[in-house]
């Protein structure tokens, strides 16, 4: 597999932690070039002025420089190259980059020098972005979501990414349900009561509008279908990506 980024290692938005454990994946051997891992002025000051980002930058400098591993799989990190073209006709053979280069402010700018990988599957991540609900503003205190003028609005609550960008692993997520949940508990006395206290409701609402939902005997089924042939290849589960045929397959037949 390879991982390709268009600017320097110290641009790089591991986490420490996510590179330790990435490390730590059995069987798979993580590379990368030495040529990737060189600094520019404007480099070494972001990684001097941030402890975090100096040991990323010493973690992938380390692995550049060590001698190989007899793993059977490997992870490729690639750095300073630019995509600029995926390569074949019905089907992906591989990709085009170009590489680049330090501009000196801390970006990056090509060098005309091309090359070409071959890999048959393209994975974008190009950055992430809050979908806006109306009239839902995006603060928050403490998972309590505030109006624009800093107000709490009652009664609505924030959790995940939507709450603190794309970033931290299953502890740092943990660490956030549990604020929000927190908060949820402490305001739950003053909290409006639902109207309706059957839970049977939200399933009779969510039909009348036509709205597409499983249930929790539903989500079992799916499971269920997962782990099946999962099971026959030695894995976990086989997820079922679409949520059409999800919902198809968690309903009744």
């Amino acid at each position: 597999m390879h991982v390709f980024a268009r600017r320097g290692i110290a641009q790089a938005r591991f986490t420490p932690m996510e590179l330790r454990e990435l490390d730590h994946v059995p069987g798979v051997e993580i590379v990368v070039d030495p040529a990737d891992v060189e600094l520019d002025d404007a480099s070494i000051a972001a990684a001097r002025s941030s402890k975090q980002t100096q040991m990323v930058v010493r973690t992938l400098q380390d692995w550049a420089l060590r001698d190989r591993r007899d793993r059977p799989r490997r992870l490729h990190l690639h750095f300073l190259h630019r995509p600029v073209q995926v390569l074949g006709s019905d089907r992906v053979t591989g990709l085009r980059f170009e590489r680049t280069e330090f501009d000196g402010a801390g970006g990056v700018r090509g060098t005309g020098l091309f090359t070409e990988h071959p890999v048959e599957t393209v994975y974008r991540a190009v950055g992430y972005t809050g979908s806006h609900l109306d009239g839902l503003p995006f603060d928050h205190d403490a998972g309590r979501v505030l109006e624009l003028d800093g107000s709490l609005l009652p009664g609505v609550y924030a959790v995940g990414w939507i709450k603190r960008g794309p970033v931290g692993l299953i502890g740092h997520t943990k660490g956030c349900a549990l604020e929000t949940v927190g908060s949820l508990l402490a305001d739950a006395d003053g909290l409006v009561a639902a109207p309706h206290r059957d839970p049977g409701a939200i399933e009779e609402l969510l039909a009348d509008r036509g709205v597409a939902h499983t249930t929790w005997d539903g989500w079992l089924r799916l499971d269920k279908h997962e782990r099946r042939p999962g099971e026959e290849r030695g894995r976990e589960r086989m997820k079922v990506v679409p949520r059409a045929e999800m919902l198809a397959i968690s309903r009744p037949t």
